[in-house]
This record gives C-alpha cells, structure tokens and sequence, in this order.
C-alpha cells in the first residue's frame, strides 16, 4: 500500500486536489446552460465518481508492502471492521447529497457564488471538527485564522451574490432599448420566457427561418442572460434568489460533515472496532465511502427523472440512455471529483484533515472558469468588482494559512 509520508508530498495532494475539485463544478454548470438534465448529467457523473475509487484501491492500495498495521486494500476487505465501514458510508451519502443539492444550486446562484458559500461552511465547520479529532495536530495558531478568512469569504460571497443579482436585473430592465438598437432581430426572447415559451424546440425552429444570421449576444449584456435562459436546464428567470442560497446552505452544511466522518473511518477515535482489528486504510475507506454516495445518488436521480425538481422536464431511463450528448464531458467530471477525494483523504491522512480542508478553496478555480467560460461578472458593476475581488483575497490568504498548519500524524503540534 502506498504511504504518504511527507508534509511536502501531503501539501502536494493538496494542490492537486484544489484543482480537481474546484475544475468539475464548472463542468456541470456548462452541461446544464447547454440543455443537459442535470438528473442525467449526475447519473454519468456519479458512475466515474465510483469508478475512480475503485482505480484507486486497486492501485496505490495494492502497490508495496502490506503490514498488520497498514493491509493493502483486498486483505482490509476481509476484517471485521465494520464499525469504521459504517463511517464511511455516512461520509459517502453526506458528500453525494452535498453533490447534488450544489448542482441545483449552481444554476439559481451562479458557480462563484455558489462554491464560495459551500467551500467557506465547510471549512468554518469541517475544519473545526477535524482539528479536535486529530488530537490537536495541526498548530491552531496558524489553523484559525485560515479558518476567520474563510468566515469572511462567506459573507462576501453573500455580498457578491447579491450585487450581481442586482447588475443583472438592471441589465434585463434595459432589454427593449437593446433589441431597438438593432443588436437582435424580432425575436424578443424576453416576453417569450415571461409568458412561459420556454420550449427550445420551438426556438431552434424559429431561428433557422431567417434568412438572415443572428448576431450572438455579448457576455454580460441583457440578451446574453436570455439567450443563455432558452437554452438551459434549469429555467431561473423570476425565481427568488433565495433558493439558490437555500440549496448552497444545504449543500455546504452535508459537504462540511463528510471529511470529520471519513476522519472517523480511517482512525477510530471512538474506540469502535474490535481489539486486534487494525484501523481502515484510506484507499479501503475512500471505496466503501464511494459505494454509498453512488447508491444513493442512483436512488435519487432515478426518482428525479420521473418526478424532477425546479421545473425541469420529466425523462426516463430509455431518455437517460439515448442522451449522449455532453457524457462524456459528465463522465470527466465525475473522474476529476473522485480522483480529487482521493487526494484530499490521502494529504489528509498524513498532514491532518484539518489542514486538508483547504482543498475548499474551490472558488480560487471556480472563478477563473466561471469567467471564462460563462461570462460571469462581464460588464457588472463597480461594487460587485471589489466584492469580488476582495473575497479571492481571501481565499488566497486562507489556502496558504491552512496549509501552513500541517502537521504530521503521530506528531502533536
């Protein structure tokens, strides 16, 4: 089994991780504002989920020796250690809920917005708890004041949010003065969407009579939020922005509890497995917690197909596998989410959890693909510029405060 020992290789996992985990949100968001359900969406994405673990256990969990104190993984499958199991499949269930409630948030709050809320409550919460259960490992004096700039994040995040909430309503307001100036032709998306003619069938159709080519909308301007509103999943004009918050509050509060409970899975604090029945490796850990958030996003998103949320459109397994379109890109954000974890758990377990919740920092990514790839924040506001820039600050301080508090396990700091 292959061990990490080093705090320089522990922070590099850590690294790694950011990358991953702050890279596939923006992946899904893409998906969903191109028209993919989400519901089909999440079951390719959870699939690759469970299948980069399974890659992972049978190799740097079978690589090397294997001792009485740290079994490869096929020898680990076979002890009772079910106690530890058990933690581990809550910390897979809380993670794939957490999943999937950021999923629906990101279309009704945006991808920085969302990810910033999500990743500052689970490092308030997450790292709190982890710190105690690593007996104190990480030095707290570093530790928490990473911590407090996370807390800050979340309140920018906020301010953020609704800044551009409002840029955006003001920009929409100001949609027939655009459509006169020429930049769009008859078609006035807008009155289409608030009488509810939201069928893109219709609107492809409509398009393709004219003679003449439309010109594509600029990103940031009024008819670049209703062009994208036509043609995504999840149709969020006249919602209140409430929800978006409510679904990133959920999800950060499911996300913030799966790292303290695979924390108990791979070191039994609690004193819960039988005597002479060593600890839970974290590639064994890390399998039966990817086991238990595939079955139950399977659950979910099979009821979701046929009684879906947030006004999307009813599918069905046959639908599921007949839409192609996009797996691929779903299926590599389900890799690029596992083989995140993995390494989350892996720096984790060498340098403390608590230390590895600065992998969280997933808007440092986030943003820069929100950005680029959607146009988020073209053309807003000063107010909301400063916010924004402000919270990254943050977030920047944060990541080299966290990480700096590593510690070694074994070696109280």
């Amino acid at each position: 089994m292959y061990v990490i020992e080093s705090k320089t290789a522990a922070i590099g996992c850590m690294i790694l991780s950011l990358c991953c985990l702050g890279s596939w949100p923006a992946i899904l968001t893409l998906l969903e504002r191109r028209g993919r359900l989400p519901q089909h969406t999440f079951l390719d994405f959870t699939t690759a989920n469970l299948l980069s673990a399974i890659v992972i256990a049978f190799t740097l969990g079978e690589v090397g020796k294997s001792t009485f104190q740290t079994p490869d993984f096929t020898t680990q499958l076979l002890q009772d250690n079910w106690p530890s199991v058990l933690l581990a499949v809550v910390g897979g269930v809380l993670l794939s809920v957490g999943n999937l409630a950021t999923q629906y948030a990101l279309a009704f709050a945006g991808l920085p917005v969302t990810e910033v809320i999500t990743a500052s409550i689970t490092v308030v919460i997450g790292t709190t708890l982890n710190y105690f259960l690593d007996d104190k490992i990480n030095r707290a004096e570093v530790l928490f004041p990473g911590v407090g700039c996370f807390l800050i994040a979340v309140f920018l995040g906020a301010a953020v949010h609704y800044s551009n909430a409002a840029d955006v309503k003001a920009k929409l307001e100001s949609l027939p003065s655009e459509y006169k100036a020429g930049t769009h032709r008859e078609g006035d998306f807008y009155s289409s969407i608030k009488k509810g003619e939201d069928n893109p069938e219709k609107e492809e159709t409509d398009l393709e009579s004219h003679e003449q080519p439309v010109e594509k909308a600029k990103a940031g301007t009024a008819g670049f939020f209703v062009e994208l509103e036509n043609k995504r999943a999840i149709k969020v004009f006249g919602k209140s922005i409430m929800i978006g918050l409510f679904l990133t509050l959920f999800a950060g509060t499911c996300l913030s509890l799966f790292s303290p409970a695979f924390n108990l899975a791979t070191n039994d604090q609690w004193s819960t497995l039988p005597k002479g029945v060593p600890k839970l490796v974290v590639y064994t850990a890390f399998f039966y917690f990817s086991i238990a958030g595939f079955l139950i996003a399977l659950i979910l998103n099979l009821i979701f197909l046929y009684r879906p949320m947030a006004g999307l459109a009813r599918s069905s397994l046959k639908k599921y596998v007949k839409d192609s379109k996009g797996r691929s890109w779903a299926v590599f954000a389900g890799f690029l989410c596992g083989f995140g974890n993995g390494l989350q758990f892996m720096g984790g377990q060498a340098a403390g959890y608590a230390a590895a919740d600065s992998v969280q920092a997933l808007p440092l990514v986030s943003t820069f693909w929100g950005i680029i790839l959607f146009g988020e924040y073209r053309r807003s506001s000063r107010r909301t510029y400063v916010l924004l820039v402000s919270m990254l600050l943050m977030f920047v301080a944060a990541v080299a405060i966290l990480m700096a508090s590593s510690g070694r396990r074994g070696h109280r700091k």
